[in-house]
């Protein structure tokens, strides 16, 4: 018997979207979130002018865990990792729902990210991907404090490090494996702009491949295998793979760097090379296919000089990312559908590489919803953000969380 009230202890009935209309606190709760959201830009403005380039989000950090404390989230802290946690306790045992935006950027330290607005246009390099995550993360901190939101289940709010780029999502990762083992039932990433829902996670192979030789002068050495000849008979090879179409696969050579000036032979080259897909079968056969590519110009270099001194390659991977997939009736996606119908909004179900990959890929129920709004030019210096509307997204955040986490009894009688 005590076995059977434990575990009803993890059971209730979610909040119904049918039943919005019917629930003043909420309907309260909705009309404050759109009352509120030129604060809300306001903050995903000050959010943006803080830089947090790749691996060097501390000052962003630092920000996110002074609000949470002002919002009332307890045992606010920044992890061994950098990534910002604040708890808000539910009333009963069962659903614990991490609400998660990325910290980082793709831009290099020392970029301008002065943000300018013209109207309803924002421009500054980050001001959608994730500030504005971010300002959606605290706007939802608020209204739950603000409205005196009381949840049957608990609400874990995280900034995470490490989602951009070469982070290889090292924040979400590092939570999974601490912070959020065997404790979360949930994940919801707030990411970027627009109304869309993510539920099935692109996996990425990334690797940085070093071809390397002794090098030497152009004319007194001549005669030797070149490594920056020897990638670029890599890179024709890549150039020439053929990927699926269903499921969508795709590969890309993303930055190339290497030589000493015009008249030497380099004596190191090397290349950074993206590759994605949904189908992790598929993602294995075209990273096998790009191994042998890489060894097949290597052997052709050498053996086209046929000369005493030999290249050598080394291929090391910088990233690896896992697909996952869920189902488009999945009780999550559906969670974001009612509250889209809810909302009046029409959004796309997609595939994507957020941080919603790890739990996905661990069989937690996860999607990424975008925090509303519209987004131009995303990893751009151009980035620009429209806030037509944009409180749209967080209103369907709140609803979202709401049915996941559900109502407590007194607050589902409206007192």
């Amino acid at each position: 018997m005590k076995l059977l009230v434990i575990l009803l202890s993890f059971v209730w009935t979610p909040f119904s979207f049918a039943q919005v209309d019917t629930q003043p606190q909420v309907r309260r709760a909705l009309e404050f979130l759109k009352a509120i959201e030129a604060e809300t830009i306001a903050e995903q403005i000050a959010i943006c002018e803080i830089p947090a380039p790749p691996f060097k989000e501390q000052k962003r950090a630092e920000y996110l865990k002074r609000r949470f404390t002002e919002l009332g989230l307890s045992n606010v802290r920044i992890d061994a990792e950098g990534n910002v946690i604040g708890e808000r306790a539910g009333e009963t045992a069962g659903q614990t729902l991490a609400l998660s935006a990325h910290l980082d950027t793709v831009f290099p330290e020392g970029t301008d990210v002065t943000t300018t607005r013209t109207g309803t246009m924002i421009k500054a390099p980050g001001i959608g991907d994730d500030s504005r995550g971010l300002a959606v993360l605290l706007a939802l901190a608020r209204v739950l404090q603000e409205q005196r939101i009381a949840t049957r289940g608990a609400i874990m709010f995280i900034g995470t490090v490490g989602e951009e780029g070469i982070g290889d999502l090292r924040g979400v990762r590092h939570v999974f494996a601490h912070e959020l083992k065997d404790k979360v039932t949930h994940f919801i990433s707030l990411d970027g702009t627009g109304l869309g829902i993510t539920h099935r996670a692109v996996g990425s192979h990334r690797y940085k491949v070093r071809f390397k030789g002794p090098g030497g002068h152009s004319y007194g050495a001549f005669g030797m295998p070149n490594p920056v000849h020897a990638l670029g008979r890599a890179v024709e090879k890549i150039s020439r793979f053929e990927a699926p179409k269903q499921p969508k696969t795709t590969f890309n050579v993303g930055r190339v760097e290497g030589g000493t000036s015009v008249n030497s032979i380099a004596h190191t080259v090397w290349m950074e090379m993206d590759m994605r897909s949904e189908s992790t079968e598929a993602l294995a056969e075209l990273d096998a296919k790009f191994t042998r590519a890489i060894h097949a110009a290597l052997n052709e270099e050498n053996a086209f000089w046929n000369h005493s001194v030999k290249l050598s390659v080394e291929i090391d991977p910088i990233g690896k990312r896992p697909t996952g997939e869920q189902a488009d009736d999945a009780p999550i996606v559906r969670a974001a559908l009612r509250a889209d119908a809810a909302l009046g909004i029409v959004s796309d179900l997609s595939a994507g590489s957020t941080d919603a990959n790890i739990p996905i890929s661990l069989g937690i129920p996860a999607i990424t919803i975008d925090g509303g709004g519209t987004g131009r030019g995303a990893h751009s210096l151009d980035e620009t953000f429209d806030t037509t509307n944009s409180y749209l997204g967080t209103q369907r955040a709140l609803l979202v969380t709401l049915e996941i986490v559900g109502l407590s009894n007194k607050a589902s009688n409206g007192n």
